[in-house]
Order: structure tokens, then sequence, then C-alpha cells
């Protein structure tokens, strides 16, 4: 059974989908410590003015100092909803298939958790089912008995719930012992990030940027620009 483990993120990029269509299983690693810079509240679309950042404001002095769990981030207001919900509609209101797509992400922005992990992993499922991909199940890691540290940690999570094999993202490389894995009996493998170009409504094109892009810009073919035959 293969299997990826990975922190939930705002409106991920096409890199996120690719890993969740080539495993069995996907969780989201809700309960390791927030990063305050990273992708957990924020994320890139393109714009006439150039490419911008939607960022989601989050309660998040001190959490990095305090060692605050993703699952335990909370959102300052849902005035951002909207705000953000309007910038995607100016930006991609005259791609090709935004009429196709909208309903859906309108649906999406009408959430109003309290908790940011609860709209990140909510929506990346859905976005994950409006790409085609219906194999797939998700967990919480929160949600799983499993201790340890680090590659401790990955393994045992990958224990109880029964995988043979761990699609990691390619920065994981740097803290990930093989050793551990083969000892174990996981086999151990990292994404490759290669993907076409596809017609952006503003060019030149930008690779990093959110699924959304691709969505609105290619419709029902999105999933042919992440998975290579």
């Amino acid at each position: 059974m293969r299997c990826a483990i990975l922190q939930p993120s705002y409106i991920p990029w096409r890199g996120v989908f690719h890993q969740i269509h080539k495993v069995d299983l996907f969780i989201f690693y809700d309960d390791v410590q927030y990063d305050k810079h990273g992708w957990r509240n924020r994320n890139r679309i393109k714009t006439a003015n150039g490419t911008i950042w939607l960022t989601i404001p989050v309660q998040s002095k001190g959490n990095t100092v305090q060692h605050s769990p993703i699952n335990s981030i909370r959102v300052v207001d849902h005035k951002w909803n909207a705000k953000h919900w309007t910038t995607i509609q100016l930006a991609y209101r005259k791609a090709p298939h935004f009429a196709t797509f909208a309903p859906l992400v309108e649906r999406i922005y009408q959430q109003r958790s309290e908790l940011l992990a609860d709209f990140t992993i909510d929506s990346t499922v859905a976005l994950a089912r409006a790409l085609g991909i219906e194999h797939t199940r998700f967990l919480r890691s929160s949600t799983i008995p499993a201790g340890g540290q680090k590659t401790d940690r990955l393994i045992q999570l990958l224990q109880v719930v029964g995988a043979t094999h761990y699609v990691s993202g390619p920065s994981a490389a740097a803290y990930i012992d093989p050793l551990q894995f083969r000892a174990a009996g996981i086999g151990l493998e990292y994404m490759v990030y290669d993907y076409p170009e596809y017609e952006q409504l503003y060019p030149p094109f930008d690779p990093q940027v959110s699924v959304l892009d691709l969505l609105f810009s290619v419709g029902p073919r999105a999933l042919e620009y992440i998975v290579r035959q």
C-alpha cells in the first residue's frame, strides 16, 4: 500500500496533487510544528499585475517559539474569505474554464472554519476530487497513534496504517534516514517534479502557483498536466 505524509497547505500547487495521485493513502501531517513562513496559510496566483500572494490571517504570534502544532492554529477573522474569492475572480474570470470550476471554488471560500487546518485539508480534498483523483483516501496524522520524531515518527505512522511504500517530497531527503526504511521493510521513493507548461492568462509562464491556475486554464484536462503517463 502506497502512502504519502505531508503538512496541509493552502490551495497547493500541482506537485502536491501529483503526490496525492501516486498513493493509496495520503496523510495530512497536521500535528507537527507550524512553520510561520511556509505554505500552511499562503500561496500564489497569477494576475494581470504579476504573481501575488494570498495569505490567510492567523494568530501566529509566538507559534514557532511555542512549538504549536498546525492543527491548533486559529484563523483571525473571516473577512479574508470574501477578499480572496474576489481577488481570484478578478484574476481568472477570463480564463477558459473559470465558469466550470467557479461554483466549486466559491463553495470552498464560503467555509467558515475556525481552525486553519480544517479549511486547508477540506479544500485540498475537494480540489483533488475535482481533478478526478478518486482512488486516494485521506487521514490526519493527529488521528493515528504513533510516537517518535522525524524518521521514527514517519515509520511508525506508516506501520500503523499498513503502508509498504512511502512517497516523499524531495526536500525530505535532508532528514530522512533510508536505512531505517529498509530495516522496516518499507519502500522509499522521492517525487520528481517535471511538468509541462500550459497557456496561462498572463505570460510569462510561472510554474510555482496554486493549482487553481491550472484548473481555470485547462479545465477537465488538468490531470494530464500533473500525471505524466
